[in-house]
């Protein structure tokens, strides 16, 4: 298969290095014929030719303690996807497109192996991730050139307000990704430090959920009520069982003008409905 990665990164790298690049009429054919005719061999060709840009961009994210092959395999992934959404009529290059889509997929997995707890997908907590330590490395060089002073790598109020300027955040989101990149979460699967136990962090933990007694009470009770709802419901006709799901049902529940819309009446009528069918 085109994408297997090799053993050692290394060698990975060096190898893709030596990928002859396409040139833009080869590149539009290949592209073509892959869209057009979902030609396997063509699709082979071009992303073959791309997998330096993936692993350039891998060694690019490098600092972030995840192994290299193990972004190069997110990016062909995210290369992949960008394959079956690339056109070529529209006159950029394949590696253009391909870029974001390649850096989205790498990002993604470091978000989500970098913490046990998810940080955040959206795109000012992805922003806020990948660019706090460039920003801040920049703000303080900025200010040693100026005053001509060593300056400290430790968040200050003032270092926080230009960060969060810079990059269109709030204070508090910056203090608290500064200190989840400060340190990774400890699974609680580790074991405790003693070399003669083989204990858990998670054995120390103390179950705060009801006993098995009260838990089998409490899911009776649950079936009792769901049957007598489900008993309830079928005294009712079809557009009044529509609006006591919709209304009180649903989660999160129709409002009255959905509602209305729904059942082409006013929502007057509807509300009126749902108090006599309650």
């Amino acid at each position: 298969m085109i994408l297997q990665q090799h053993h050692d990164h290394h060698q990975y790298v060096q190898k893709v290095r030596s990928l002859a690049v396409l040139s833009l009429e080869e590149e539009y054919k290949l592209a073509k014929d892959w869209r057009e005719n979902q030609d396997q061999k063509a699709m082979e060709k071009l992303a073959a030719a791309h997998l330096k840009l993936v692993a350039k961009v891998a060694l690019g994210y490098r600092g972030y303690g995840l192994p290299i092959s193990d972004l190069i395999a997110e990016g062909n992934i995210g290369m992949m996807q960008a394959m079956k959404h690339y056109e070529p009529d529209r006159g950029f290059r394949f590696s253009t497109y391909a870029m974001w889509w390649i850096k989205a997929s790498m990002q993604d997995y470091i978000l989500h192996t970098w913490s046990l707890v998810k940080i955040g997908t959206t795109a000012a907590q992805k922003k806020l991730f990948f660019s706090l330590k460039k920003t801040k490395r920049a703000i303080i060089q900025e200010a040693q050139e100026k005053d001509g002073k060593q300056h400290s790598d430790q968040l200050t109020p003032e270092l926080v307000q230009k960060i969060a300027l810079k990059l269109n955040v709030s204070e508090d989101e910056v203090w608290s990704m500064e200190q989840r990149i400060a340190s990774h979460d400890s699974s609680l699967n580790m074991p405790v430090n003693d070399s003669e136990s083989t204990m858990e962090w998670m054995d120390w933990l103390a179950d705060e959920s009801d006993n098995q007694e009260i838990q089998i009470v409490q899911r009776d009770e649950l079936d009792k009520r769901r049957n007598a709802l489900q008993g309830a419901m079928k005294a009712l006709n079809a557009r009044e069982q529509e609006i006591i799901i919709g209304r009180r049902l649903d989660e999160p529940p129709k409002t009255l003008e959905e509602m209305s819309h729904n059942l082409t009446i006013s929502r007057e009528r509807v509300r009126q409905l749902e108090i006599s069918a309650f």
